[in-house]
């Protein structure tokens, strides 16, 4: 064969300029990723070993590791060993040697089934026959058959912020006191940051009507509060006592049909709406829309007539389910405790006299004295009517509440009567889990009242800012606060008055940074929602989220409750506790 001529090896080349292996923008080579590098780069060293090493900590060395010698192929950053490191890192970021995930729950929603009739027949009833109302019993539960209100409450959970020894504990599960059906539909899901941020200014609101009676208060449960010698037991009285719901009043229906105002709600209710970002506990409310009305109502066996025990404490009671094993001091327990003891507490501190106590207007709207075998307790409704109207708005936007007081009192200067209402805190047991760190009642109630009030107003905000909301909605004079303690820890049958304190209702709302134009504002926000919503005739439900400080807003089917109600209605009375 003869040798191939030069111009022929010539012609035999590749067509490129260049020379050398051809340019390609694969990362592969033969299976193996490689690190890609750009031509104009420096190479000072063609392979580093060391550069990834921790241990190298000097100036001089570390600064050119960082900005001076990025060395393709070494361990410094974007190099080959990053690249070989991605998927080992991706599995070691989904590996845990210890679950530190929350359990979850097999119970799900909780709460206990109510009774909710609410039609436009019972809102027509005639004043003339007189209905027969629910009596609160001692431990807060309910007597007799028309309109039973009470049972148990939610369950218990923390709230608060954890210190720096909590980051590692697993997030409490608690049960939402209603739970929801497929078919309820969602209109608005809040957070209570949205709601902080409202605000609407609001008159003090002007008296419509009053009912009942009241007795004079007590002074001498005032004097030495915490000293030895002030201390008195707490004991059971009898009383007739009373907590109809919205749509069961026949005050507020009778106000109603008259056309006074398009909102219609109790203090109790309508307070636990006005301080709901203050809400650790699962609660609901039932929205009533008939009309161009509103009536903010409670289910049967709702849990806003149970009063909480350290909910909003960093560390709340724990429920027996989740390893508290002292039954007496679980959230259930204590709830019937402290509701128990604010039922029979009003009545210990009054002079109850026939001759001299003061009448309202109109008599008791809901003591029958032909069927009821106790005398009715101390208590004055007052109907008041506050403007929630915008600017904007074309009509003015109208609400009556019914408040409450439980006392009256001579003015010390002026001899004038001054309206107070009575709320009890409890004492169960200052080193038990849940106490929330309060102090001895019994040894510093009378050296350190400030620091035992501070206390309570950071492990119960809640409570205190809805008694205090209650106060100023009814234009009480004063509020009472009772502290009242177990006779010893173990013991939650026998109680013990330590002492009472009085506060101005507004003064202390100033002390617990307690906006009241911010609850209004709360009230109207929910209630536009309600009139937005084309049907006539519905019923709607608020739920707190037990676990989250959200609160949701359902449209529910008009029946919903109706079946429980119907059940419970044949219930027998419930008797009441010996204290």
């Amino acid at each position: 064969m003869a040798p191939a001529s030069l111009l022929d090896l010539i012609e035999a080349l590749p067509a490129t300029d260049g020379w050398g292996p051809p340019t390609t923008t694969d990362t592969m080579l033969n299976g193996v990723p490689y690190a890609p590098f750009s031509k104009g780069d420096k190479l000072g060293r063609m392979a580093d070993w060391t550069a990834g090493d921790k241990s190298d900590r000097g100036g001089r060395q570390q600064y050119q590791q960082r900005y001076r010698d990025q060395i393709y192929g070494a361990g410094g950053p974007g190099g080959l060993q990053s690249i070989f490191n991605v998927e080992g890192q991706n599995e070691e970021g989904s590996f845990s040697l210890v679950d530190r995930s929350a359990p979850t729950r097999g119970r799900g929603f909780g709460g206990r089934g109510g009774a909710f009739v609410r039609g436009r027949g019972q809102r027509g009833q005639q004043r003339g026959g007189r209905a027969t109302f629910t009596r609160v019993d001692g431990r807060g539960g309910q007597r007799g058959g028309y309109d039973p209100r009470g049972g148990r409450g939610g369950r218990g959970g923390r709230g608060g912020r954890g210190g720096w020894r909590d980051y590692d504990k697993p997030q409490r599960n608690r049960e939402a006191s209603v739970q929801p059906k497929d078919s309820w539909r969602m209109l608005e899901e809040i957070d209570f940051n949205r709601l902080s941020k409202l605000n609407l200014d609001t008159g003090e609101g002007e008296d419509l009507d009053d009912y009942g009676f009241l007795h004079y208060y007590d002074r001498a449960f005032d004097k030495q509060p915490g000293a030895a010698t002030s201390v008195k037991k707490l004991t059971n009285l009898d009383r007739a006592a009373y907590n109809v719901t919205t749509s069961a009043d026949p005050v507020i229906q009778e106000l109603a049909e008259k056309d006074e105002a398009t909102i219609f709600a109790t203090d109790n209710i309508l307070s636990m709406l006005m301080c709901a970002p203050r809400s650790v506990y699962s609660w609901d409310l039932v929205m009533l829309k008939q009309g161009n009305k509103v009536f903010i109502d409670k289910r049967e066996g709702s849990n806003l007539d149970m009063v909480t025990v350290n909910e909003n404490a960093a560390d709340a009671p724990l429920e027996i389910s989740e390893g508290n094993k002292d039954q007496i001091n679980s959230p259930g327990a204590l709830k019937e405790e402290a509701t128990h003891i604010n039922n029979v507490f009003p009545t210990q501190v009054v002079i109850e006299s026939d001759s001299n106590k003061l009448d309202m207007s109109n008599e008791h709207p809901f003591y029958n004295a032909a069927e009821e075998t106790d005398p009715p307790a101390s208590k004055a409704y007052k109907y008041r009517r506050f403007d929630l109207s915008l600017e904007v708005d074309e009509n003015p936007l109208y609400l009556i509440v019914r408040t409450e007081l439980d006392a009256v009192v001579k003015n010390n200067i002026s001899g004038e009567d001054q309206f107070l209402t009575i709320k009890a805190l409890n004492e169960f047991d200052n080193k038990a889990q849940g106490s929330g760190g309060a102090l001895d009642w019994r040894t510093k109630l009378a050296s350190q009242r400030g620091a035992v009030v501070a206390t309570e107003m950071k492990n119960n905000s809640c409570k205190l800012a809805r008694w205090t909301t209650q106060s100023i909605l009814a234009k009480a004079d004063q509020m009472k606060l009772g502290f009242i303690s177990r006779l010893t820890p173990k013991n939650t049958s026998d109680h013990v008055v330590l002492g009472v304190l009085g506060y101005k209702p507004r003064e202390f709302a100033t002390q617990m940074n307690l906006n009241l134009n911010n609850g209004w504002a709360i009230v109207r926000t929910f209630v536009d929602m309600v009139l937005r919503e084309k049907e006539e005739d519905a019923k709607y439900v608020l739920v707190k989220d037990p676990n989250k400080p959200t609160i949701r807003l359902y449209q529910v089917p008009r029946d919903t409750f109706e079946e429980e109600e119907d059940e419970g209605v044949g219930m027998s009375v419930v008797g009441e506790d010996e204290e």
